[in-house]
């Protein structure tokens, strides 16, 4: 049920380095969390010039051109020790996967409960 969304510079990942990142942010979902490999639902968006602002240095990171913003919507019943492990596991992956710096992913976990998620249909699946 969770739901990722990856803002890119423009211009900079090709459709195959896409693919990985969307595998790699899946596999985080396995790897940390131990979700099904079929609950996969990921949004990648690149944004042109002056579309996408990551602070080259906010917090000690030291940011490239290859910065990215990562979110993703999450049931809110996961404990911060989950969280802990699946941003380091998104991290790791997405490193990993694009060969980018661990400073250039920033990541928002989201809590949304889950009887806010329909996947088709117009039902509130997990409403119950």
């Amino acid at each position: 049920m969770p739901v990722f969304e990856a803002h890119l510079p423009p211009g900079r990942y090709t459709v195959d380095q896409k693919r990985a990142l969307a595998d790699a942010l899946n596999q985080s979902l396995v790897d940390a969390l131990d979700l099904p490999e079929g609950d996969r639902f990921i949004a990648i968006t690149e944004h042109g010039a002056g579309e996408l602002y990551l602070h080259p240095s906010y917090m000690g990171m030291q940011r490239t051109g290859d910065a990215m913003i990562i979110s993703v919507m999450l049931g809110p019943h996961h404990p911060l020790e989950n969280k802990r492990r699946l941003a380091a596991t998104v991290n790791k992956l997405v490193v990993e996967a694009l060969g980018v710096s661990p400073d250039d992913i920033f990541l928002a976990i989201i809590p949304v409960p889950r009887e806010n998620f329909s996947f088709g249909r117009g039902e509130l699946q997990l409403a119950d």
